[in-house]
């Protein structure tokens, strides 16, 4: 029983996500021969303000809004 957890950005619209689970659910069930029924896939969202890389918060690195074209 595969459980995939993704890490993300908040910010995606439930089609987005939708579309991805159905296209890494696909994928799991041919890679690793399993039913999709037992795929389970976990969205952890994060605040930009919670989330740094290269020692700056994306917040302030990157500014509002960023990564979120086509989210709306």
């Amino acid at each position: 029983m595969p459980i995939i957890t993704v890490k993300i950005a908040k910010g995606r619209t439930s089609d987005q996500k939708q579309q991805f689970v159905e296209a890494v659910t696909k994928e799991a069930v041919k890679t690793l021969n399993v039913k999709a029924e037992w795929v389970t896939i976990i969205f952890d969202e994060y605040d930009r303000e919670n989330w740094a890389s290269n020692g700056q918060l994306h917040s302030l690195k990157f500014g509002e809004g960023f990564g979120m074209k086509g989210t709306e």
